[in-house]
This record gives C-alpha cells, sequence and structure tokens, in this order.
C-alpha cells in the first residue's frame, strides 16, 4: 500500500526512525484541506512508546480540525539537525516520513497526561508546565496519529 524507498541503501531502520521522532522536537504535519490542497503546518511533537503513537496538540478550531473532520488520513515528516560536511556547503541530515490517521481526543486527563510529556521535550521547569495546563488543558484537543506506515532515509548533499 505504501511506496518502498527507491533508493534503499539511503534507508534508516525503523529503530533509526523512531528515534528521530523521539528526539526532534517539530515537523511538519499534512492534511488534505481545502479544495483538495495540502496543508502543511509546523508541530510540536510526542512519541509515545507505550502505544507506538505520535501526538500533537489542537485547538478546538480552525483549518487542521475541518480537514481531519473530512479525511483522518495525514503525512507527518521531521527532519534532525544534521551535521555540515567538512570543508563544503554541504550537509548530512536524516529524514522521517510517517502515514497514518489521525484520532481525535478529548479526554481532559488523556491531554494533560501527554501535554505534560510533550512539555518536557522543551524545558524541565516543572511549575512553567503545570501552570501553563492548568490554563489551557480544557482549551485543546489531542491529535493521535496512529502510525501505519513509517520510512526514513540519509540526506547528504553534494
Amino acid at each position: 500500500m505504501f511506496r518502498e524507498l527507491s533508493r534503499k541503501r539511503k534507508g534508516l531502520t525503523k529503530e533509526e526512525c523512531i528515534s528521530i521522532l523521539k528526539e526532534e522536537k517539530r515537523g511538519v504535519l499534512s492534511v488534505l484541506g481545502d479544495n483538495g490542497y495540502p496543508y502543511g503546518m509546523p508541530m510540536n511533537h510526542y512519541y509515545n512508546e507505550d502505544d507506538g503513537a505520535l501526538y500533537f496538540h489542537q485547538g478546538y478550531g480552525g483549518h487542521r480540525l475541518d480537514a481531519l473532520n473530512k479525511s483522518d488520513k495525514v503525512s507527518f515528516c521531521v527532519i534532525n539537525k544534521g551535521a555540515k560536511n567538512e570543508n563544503t556547503w554541504a550537509e548530512t541530515f536524516k529524514s522521517v516520513i510517517v502515514f497514518g490517521k489521525i484520532e481525535v481526543i478529548d479526554d481532559l486527563e488523556k491531554i494533560e497526561e501527554v501535554a505534560t510529556k510533550l512539555s518536557r521535550k522543551f524545558t524541565n521547569d516543572e511549575e512553567y508546565i503545570r501552570k501553563e495546563i492548568d490554563c489551557f488543558a480544557k482549551k485543546t484537543l489531542l491529535l493521535k496519529l496512529n502510525i501505519e506506515h513509517v520510512s526514513g532515509k540519509k540526506i547528504r548533499e553534494e
């Protein structure tokens, strides 16, 4: 159902892909937007090892939610920080793309749990995290990306 990489020797293992999803803070979530156009937006994410899903937070309205109500199929792309190749302009980096379906969750307990874990990717300030969750959790939906396919590759610019 999903295409194989055309340059398989550049492919990453599933474990390498998961590692990048866990470590990186942001990626681009793409949905099927208005008039059949893709709509991609940068998103913070949290990879949950317990259920193998990606989580995002979302307000109660907007283009993204409207699109998800029409089609739950999405893709999510992450690129790691990479490294500059010595004595050249080029860089080497790794990218991961995930395909799956989004489930919208409005359970406050689950929202607080995941929002706390996601926040810890950015700060260890527990007081700040608690304050933000107390203020915004009731205005937040959780998007759970149930992964159907993941692949990644190493890119060396030349």
